[in-house]
């Protein structure tokens, strides 16, 4: 439906419904907000200009990795040869640092830290391949294994592997056994406080907790890479940005045991495009807000995307007792097959072993649409719209909303949410205009419809 045809039936709304067809009507500010929010795709964007140190006109300064000492049987360990080349590399203007094909470097926990001088290339066409013991893991690197830092106007590149090797910190989490102790584990590779960054085509799989972090960073684009670890590896979120703006995700393919994609606090203008996403837990915003804290996300967009035997879809996610607000999202394009959860706000987040404590407080969620969204759900409530009573989700869109379970009706369950769709929506969202606080709409003809004051366990999530 396209902005004319939306502007025509909200004022037919207005003309129809009086005061409610106002209220609707006062969206349409709101509406055009997500309509024309937009990042530019990167094939539409130099963010720099760097050749390929293939390229006749790089003129570029090689630096590899063996040229110090670096022997690439998987075995030997090649840290410090990684960091001479680094620091070679850094400071040399117009330079590349190479990871050669057909070679796995043994590499330890590293900081590779910048600034450095202009144009460096990052090219890894070999395989990174992490230490697989935790207990002789340096703890000066608890949270980190592969963590480049400082960096301006770097381009990431190459078809080789960054490999966590996170079996043993998988079995050690006390998601997989209660009697072990609940500790943090690094991340496989993390990119923060820089700018002006292109990664493209690597692999990264088998984190030790999250495989790739973007954290304090303005302008990244990541293009064409894949992310994987075993569906029932712990706390292996994908691609997890953090405290960014203006981030683009474009063709990427990811199966974790957690988040495909998480995007948390101070995050701002971020786009994903062409994304897939198996096994996991789909694609969120959040968790924000635990421990009372504040949280601020504004101007995501996901468009095309296809999510296949996930345990959620397109989620939003907080815990109760925080802070701040999520506003100007916009999902559309997406399309779902044996979903768990395919739409869900869920703030009675709790991913704790013990039941959260009921609290007043939440982040604010509002200006949130879906559109263009299809497939199948494992479960009856397609739609789930779990709202905080006392900061109530407001200015939820659908529309053009089709979602199917193959063996039964699907429902959509509100609570303290507020919205409207337009066009095909199902199941219906009629409960979104509800003033009941509890309320549920199922989709079966042969069946009555029925508001009904659902028990606290409806609202109260716990993910472990």
């Amino acid at each position: 439906m396209d902005k004319l045809l939306m502007v025509s039936f909200l004022g037919m709304l207005m003309a129809v419904y009086g005061v409610a067809g106002n209220m609707v009507y006062a969206n349409i500010g709101m509406l055009n907000e997500l309509e024309s929010f937009d990042i530019e795709e990167d094939n539409e964007v130099n963010v720099f200009d760097i050749p390929s140190w293939t390229s006749e006109r790089g003129c570029k300064v090689l630096v590899n990795v063996d040229s110090f000492g670096a022997v690439g049987d998987g075995v030997s360990d090649d840290t410090q040869a990684f960091q001479k080349a680094w620091d070679i590399a850094c400071s040399t203007t117009q330079s590349v640092f190479l990871v050669p094909l057909g070679r796995q470097y043994l590499v330890n926990a590293t900081k590779f830290q910048g600034p450095c001088k202009d144009n460096l290339v990052i090219q890894i066409d070999g395989t990174i391949v992490a230490p697989d013991e935790p207990n002789n893991w340096d703890p000066k690197f608890s949270r980190a294994w592969l963590d480049f830092s400082k960096l301006n106007g770097v381009l990431f590149q190459g078809h080789g592997v960054i490999d966590g090797s996170g079996s043993k910190w998988w079995a050690s989490s006390c998601k997989k056994n209660k009697s072990n102790p609940c500790r943090g584990a690094p991340t496989a590779l993390t990119i923060d406080k820089s700018s002006a960054i292109k990664v493209k085509g690597l692999t990264i799989k088998n984190g030790q907790q999250m495989n790739f972090v973007i954290s304090q960073c303005d302008s990244v684009r990541v293009n064409a890479v894949q992310v994987s670890a075993p569906g029932d590896s712990p706390n292996t979120d994908g691609i997890h940005i953090t405290s960014s703006t203006n981030v683009v995700l474009q063709d990427c393919k990811i199966g974790t045991g957690d988040d495909c994609i998480s995007i948390v606090n101070g995050t701002s203008n971020i786009k994903m495009k062409r994304i897939f996403c198996g096994p996991g837990h789909g694609i969120s915003i959040g968790s924000l807000g635990k421990d009372n804290s504040t949280a601020i996300v504004t101007k995501v967009v996901v468009d095309t995307a296809f999510l296949r035997e996930t345990a959620n879809g397109l989620r939003i996610k907080t815990w109760q007792g925080g802070s701040g607000y999520v506003r100007g999202v916009r999902f559309q394009n997406v399309r779902m097959e044996n979903v768990s959860n395919p739409i869900i706000i869920d703030q009675f987040y709790c991913d704790s072993p013990k039941s959260c404590q009921n609290l007043t407080s939440a982040v604010e969620i509002n200006q949130v649409m879906y559109r263009n969204i299809s497939g199948t759900t494992k479960s009856a409530k397609a739609m789930k719209f779990a709202c905080s009573d006392t900061v109530p989700c407001s200015n939820i869109v659908l529309t053009n909303v089709n979602l199917e379970k193959k063996d039964g009706t699907v429902e959509t369950y509100c609570n303290s949410a507020q919205g409207f769709g337009y066009g095909i929506v199902h199941p219906s969202a009629e409960c979104l205009n509800s003033h009941d606080k509890d309320s549920m709409v199922i989709t079966d003809p042969a069946s009555e419809v029925e508001l009904a004051d659902l028990s606290r366990e409806e609202i109260v999530h716990t993910e472990l």
